[in-house]
C-alpha cells in the first residue's frame, strides 16, 4: 500500500479499481493516508476512488461470470449453489449496500454479482450509492476537519457506516414484506333487492 501512496491521484485510482476486482485490501486505507497527507485535496481522492470502483465494478462482475461459477460449483453442491444463487437474487440489493459501507473488500460482491448472474444494472446503481457515501464521507471529513479527521475516521465513521448499512438492510426488508403483503380483496357492495 505504501508503494500505491507514492503516485498519490493514480495509486488511489488504481487501487480503487482493484479493490472491486481482485485487490485484497480495501481502497478505504488509501483514501485515508492520502487524505490525512493532504487534507485539502480529500474530495478529489473521493472523486477519483469512487470513479475507480465504479469502472471496476463490472470488470469484477464480469470476473465472476466467467471464473467464479466454476469455483462455486467446486466449493458447492449444486442444491446449495442453486439456494444460494435465489437468495441472493431475493437479497442482492441488500448486500451489496451493505458490502459498500463496511471494510469488507468490495470485490467479494461484484465476483459473486457475477457467479450468481445478479443484474449488472442493479449492481451498478447500488455500488454508485453506497460507494458514493463511503468515498465522499471520508473525503468531507478529512476536507472540513484536517488531520482531526484521523481519529474520527478511526474511531467513529466504521461504525456509523455498518450502523447506516443496518438500517438500509432493516429498510429493504421491510419494503420488500410489504411488498409481498396479500392484497385484500375489496369489500363487495351491497346487492340490489
Amino acid at each position: 500500500m505504501g508503494f500505491l501512496e507514492d503516485f498519490g491521484y493514480w495509486g488511489l485510482f488504481v487501487h480503487a479499481f482493484a479493490d472491486a476486482v481482485i485487490f485484497p485490501v480495501p481502497a478505504f486505507f488509501l483514501q485515508v493516508s492520502l487524505s490525512l497527507l493532504h487534507p485539502n485535496q480529500a474530495i478529489w481522492f473521493a472523486t477519483v476512488g469512487y470513479i475507480a470502483c465504479l469502472l471496476g465494478t463490472p470488470v469484477g462482475y464480469m470476473l465472476g461470470r466467467l471464473l467464479g461459477n466454476s469455483v462455486l460449483q467446486k466449493w458447492l453442491k449444486p442444491s446449495a449453489l442453486t439456494k444460494a444463487e435465489n437468495l441472493f437474487k431475493k437479497n442482492g440489493e441488500a448486500a451489496i449496500l451493505i458490502g459498500a459501507f463496511t471494510p469488507i473488500p468490495f470485490k467479494v460482491f461484484t465476483i459473486l454479482s457475477g457467479a450468481l448472474h445478479f443484474s449488472l444494472w442493479k449492481l451498478m446503481v447500488y455500488a454508485a450509492l453506497g460507494r458514493a457515501v463511503k468515498f465522499y464521507a471520508v473525503g468531507i471529513l478529512f476536507y472540513v476537519y484536517g488531520r482531526a479527521a484521523e481519529n474520527m475516521v478511526h474511531s467513529y465513521l466504521t461504525y456509523a457506516m455498518l450502523g447506516v448499512a443496518i438500517l438500509l438492510a432493516v429498510g429493504i426488508y421491510l419494503k420488500r414484506r410489504i411488498q409481498e403483503r396479500p392484497k385484500t380483496e375489496p369489500q363487495k357492495g351491497k346487492e340490489l333487492s
